[in-house]
């Protein structure tokens, strides 16, 4: 069958090797990618750009300064924009940030490390899967009905799972530990019932989130696959726990993590209301203040 879709990747001609090394590496993940130079561009380029993001159901933009500077690059995502496709930044350029039109249109999502020195397999896995949690269509609607294999990429790229989860998965980068739910109920005199949470060693329902995001806005809501119970951090007891429904106290602001540089999709999550990163430190979860290894994340 036809893929109906396909994941657009939105460049500046810079760094058109880069674009070239993802768009094979993708293909042979079996992801129907969408490039200019391999028949993307027919005739009028306006008509052509339009045409790569009607029929996108993601559109990846790989960001440096050249792609903010470049008068097409931006009508091309501010199109995307317009059209409410999901956008993926992909990050190339190290010291390089969102701002200006950029910044209002990728305020909020998790870019993929694409920059110099990061492993490239690593990267290209983190950015398949992140374009399959973005999906608003089936999986099968991008998928190739037979991957290529361009030999130089398929030395480099394992086989790997980029089907869809229930949700996203925390794995704690030090121990390798999932956060999740543990079943226990406790009753707070000013909050009401909530539920405490463990590291798990296994991914299991509890520990798939389901991410909840306000349109434009760095704000995270994170309810639990299993139990529907919201994440949330209350800085007085220290206390990480779940609960029915949200306020400030379950606001998360997830970044990716510019110290990281092994291509993983590693992130932090900040609690917006307790002003604390989330963190494991002497076996228990725990809020922090400042950055350390202790409170990345990898998202699977």
């Amino acid at each position: 069958m036809v893929p109906n879709y396909h994941v657009m990747l939105s460049y500046q001609w810079n760094i058109q090797s880069l674009v070239e090394k993802v768009y094979q590496g993708l293909r042979h993940l079996g992801i129907n990618a969408w490039m200019d130079v391999h028949g993307g561009v027919k005739g009028n380029i306006n008509d052509s750009m339009a045409e790569g993001v009607d029929g996108a159901a993601v559109v990846c933009c790989f960001m440096t300064g050249d792609y903010f500077g470049s008068k097409n690059c931006k009508k091309e995502l501010n199109y995307a924009d317009s059209q409410s496709k999901s956008i993926v930044p992909v990050m190339c350029e190290k010291g390089f940030k969102a701002q200006g039109w950029l910044g209002i249109i990728t305020a909020g999502l998790l870019w993929i490390d694409f920059r110099d020195g990061t492993v490239f397999e690593n990267s290209l896995t983190s950015l398949a899967k992140e374009i399959v949690n973005a999906l608003e269509v089936p999986e099968s609607e991008i998928k190739l009905s037979s991957p290529e294999m361009a030999q130089d990429i398929a030395a480099q790229v394992p086989e790997v799972d980029i089907q869809k989860k229930p949700g996203r998965a925390f794995i704690h980068k030090l121990t390798g530990k999932y956060l999740a739910e543990s079943g226990q109920v406790k009753f707070h005199p000013a909050s009401g019932s909530r539920s405490t949470l463990v590291m798990s060693q296994h991914a299991e329902d509890t520990s798939y989130w389901v991410e909840e995001k306000q349109h434009k806005s760095e704000i995270h809501f994170f309810k639990n696959y299993a139990t529907d119970g919201y994440l949330g951090y209350d800085p007085n007891g220290d206390y990480i726990y779940t609960k029915a429904q949200h306020y400030g106290a379950e606001e998360w602001i997830l970044k990716a993590d510019d110290q990281s540089t092994d291509g993983q999709r590693a992130v932090v999550l900040f609690a917006n209301f307790g002003k604390k990163y989330l963190a494991i430190r002497n076996g228990k979860l725990t809020g922090v203040s400042s950055y350390s290894e202790d409170c990345v994340w990898i998202l699977d």
